[in-house]
């Protein structure tokens, strides 16, 4: 992948997003994982099948994934040069989600200027796991916040890095990890088993981006706030509070974020009724508005086009 290709795979995110009516490759993967997940349901039904043969999905999907973009942009390439390299910026656009995160953010935060917090939970809902049909305004703004920090990882920063590393087949296998992770990654009795190995490997798979997007988001704390002390202060609150977070990576960048904005996150939400407590990232005490979000989405569009920046300079370098 070239670093023209690289920059206008996030013009096209940037300019066209994700629309509903367009196919997607990660609804395609979608479709798949929940089509395995049924039919493994009949076949395994001890705890070690299942861990198997999530194993085998875990590693399988995002290797024929893989070998399909791989595949495309070869064949592409062999009709003609310029349809290899417009496959190339269409693929890798598809692995980005920058637009499509700070569409669904940005209607959350209109709903809250509006006043309407029935449509700002509505919005917020699109978004998180959470019960959101009871929360309050500042709950709502921090779930928003939360899911910039951590979607400005694993939406943008490291498609953005796997984009570098192997191009649109690599990223696209990334997102497979992802997509797997959000749908049978979760520790209850149902994937318990079954999805074990792919909530692991994307641990793996986004060890690196995680702390990348914190980096990056400090720096874009000092790039917008234009204050050393808020950088730093960004910085202190990563070290200290980023390892706090259930997830191995999740609480890099939200710490990071709590400590750009001089706001709290973490603490209790509620799932399917159930109350989940995690520790808390930073120092903030006040509640949370939607002015919070904003800036919240502006140091994420910083953040990636500092890793847009640094991407391109690589690729055009090597």
């Amino acid at each position: 992948m070239t670093g023209r290709e690289f920059v206008l795979a996030a013009v096209v995110d940037l300019a066209v997003g994700d629309p509903r009516w367009l196919p997607h490759p990660v609804r395609a993967m979608g479709w798949v994982i929940g089509w395995c997940d049924d039919r493994v349901r009949g076949i395994c039904r001890s705890p070690l099948a299942l861990r198997l043969a999530g194993l085998a999905l875990a590693l399988g999907l995002p290797l024929l994934v893989y070998l399909i973009g791989q595949w495309m942009i070869a064949e592409a390439g062999s009709l003609a040069g310029w349809f290899g390299s417009a496959v190339t910026i269409v693929l890798a656009a598809t692995t980005l989600a920058g637009r499509d995160l700070w569409d669904h953010v940005r209607a959350v935060s209109l709903s809250l200027e509006r006043g309407s917090l029935a449509g700002a939970r509505q919005a917020v809902s699109m978004v998180v796991g959470r019960d959101t049909a009871t929360l309050s305004e500042s709950e709502v703004a921090r779930a928003a916040i939360e899911t910039v920090a951590e979607s400005t990882a694993d939406g943008v920063i490291a498609p953005l890095l796997y984009l570098m590393l192997g191009g649109p087949a690599c990223a696209l296998a990334y997102k497979a990890v992802n997509t797997l992770d959000s749908m049978i990654g979760h520790r209850n009795e149902r994937y318990l088993n079954f999805g074990w190995a792919s909530a692991r490997l994307d641990d793996v798979v986004n060890w690196i981006p995680a702390r990348l997007a914190a980096a990056l988001l400090v720096l874009a704390t000092g790039l917008m706030t234009m204050s050393h002390r808020r950088m730093m202060h960004s910085a202190r609150i990563w070290w200290r509070d980023g390892g706090n977070h259930p997830s191995p990576n999740s609480g890099r960048p939200e710490a990071a974020m709590a400590g750009a904005l001089g706001v709290q996150l973490g603490g209790i939400n509620y799932y399917d009724g159930v109350a989940n407590e995690r520790p808390t990232l930073g120092d903030g005490r006040r509640d949370l508005v939607v002015g919070d979000i904003t800036l919240a989405m502006q140091l994420m569009a910083v953040a990636s086009l500092l890793g847009l920046l640094i991407g391109a300079g690589v690729l055009w370098v090597l």
